[in-house]
């Protein structure tokens, strides 16, 4: 089974990145041949700043890598080192209904938050297709919010076959309804857009501030918490500690006389535990970014042995070659 999945170096990656993409993905890679990149061009529908997104790129990857990747089992790439994509996104335009980008949800949202209107942003799905086909990918886990490019994705792998014989693997999603979309601190979806993020390697007295700046409702100290299903610190309490430790804060909020501030205390401290392993792996990261460079190499060689594969494959089934 190949597997297939990329992040945006838009901006620090934060707990919702690594609960609804990179942990799932991590574990999924366990169980096949796993190629993950990190979607630089992508990122240029709101990066303008070159320094800005050559070190985002470098953020992720020692992200990836300090949080488990292992680049022995897992191919770890950029996206534009593997220049085949872009070849491949014009091609597949070529067979995919205006009408079906025009009514992607993501798009929508983005000129909604203020984006300006331009055509990376209304093709995105269309290169996040190529991303996929040009690898052949046969599981991608994705969060809710990218559930509709996937759809999009497997809908133009059809077209594609259909007008031109069998070259792709129609890709399925792996969803974790669990996990795939993470509260931020105001209880929308924690998303770098919303600036509500709390951030997996961040500096501890922001994120101090930010745990402790959750939104919750206004019940005192001493009340019965009832709304617990949109608790925000329990919900993300209940991914960084055990069943056992996240039943105890449910049952202190339900009974009352715990304040909100004490969930969040919890919260700061389990999210520190959870993650001190990883900082700790990463800090030793960047004092060797030889090696973290060479990874990324390596692994756009292997992206590049299979996207010409399947390139070769395009070019003879639409007339190029």
């Amino acid at each position: 089974m190949r597997i297939l999945s990329g992040i945006q170096p838009s901006g620090k990656l934060h707990i919702g990145n690594y609960f609804g993409m990179m942990r799932p993905a991590l574990e999924l890679a366990q169980k096949g041949e796993a190629f993950y990149f990190i979607a630089d061009y992508h990122a240029l529908t709101s990066i303008a700043n070159p320094d800005e997104l050559r070190q985002n790129v470098l953020d992720v990857a020692l992200d990836f890598l300090a949080c488990g990747l292992d680049p022995e089992k897992t191919v770890l790439y950029r996206q534009s080192d593997v220049p085949q994509v872009t070849e491949l996104t014009w091609i597949l335009s070529n067979v995919t209904p205006l009408p079906m980008l025009e009514n992607a949800h993501s798009y929508k949202d983005k000129i909604a938050q203020g984006l300006k209107p331009n055509a990376g942003l209304f093709t995105y799905p269309v290169l996040m297709a190529a991303d996929i086909l040009i690898v052949q990918g046969e599981r991608v886990p994705v969060g809710k919010d990218q559930k509709q490019h996937l759809e999009i994705a497997r809908d133009i792998a059809g077209a594609f076959n259909r007008q031109y014989g069998e070259v792709f693997v129609v890709p399925e999603a792996d969803i974790r309804p669990d996990v795939a979309t993470l509260p931020g601190i105001d209880g929308r979806k924690m998303s770098k857009s919303y600036n509500n993020t709390i951030e997996i390697f961040g500096d501890d007295k922001a994120a101090k501030k930010k745990v402790m700046g959750i939104l919750t409702d206004s019940q005192p100290v001493e009340a019965p918490k009832k709304d617990l299903e949109n608790n925000i610190p329990l919900q993300i309490y209940k991914v960084v500690a055990s069943a056992d430790k996240a039943r105890e804060l449910e049952a202190k909020l339900a009974a009352g006389g715990f304040g909100y501030g004490e969930a969040k205390k919890e919260l700061l401290a389990a999210l520190t535990d959870y993650f001190a392993p990883s900082r700790a792996k990463r800090a030793e990261l960047v004092k060797n970014l030889d090696y973290v460079h060479e990874v990324l190499q390596k692994g756009a060689a292997r992206a590049n042995a299979v996207a010409g594969e399947t390139m070769a494959k395009v070019r003879r089934a639409v007339g190029l070659k």
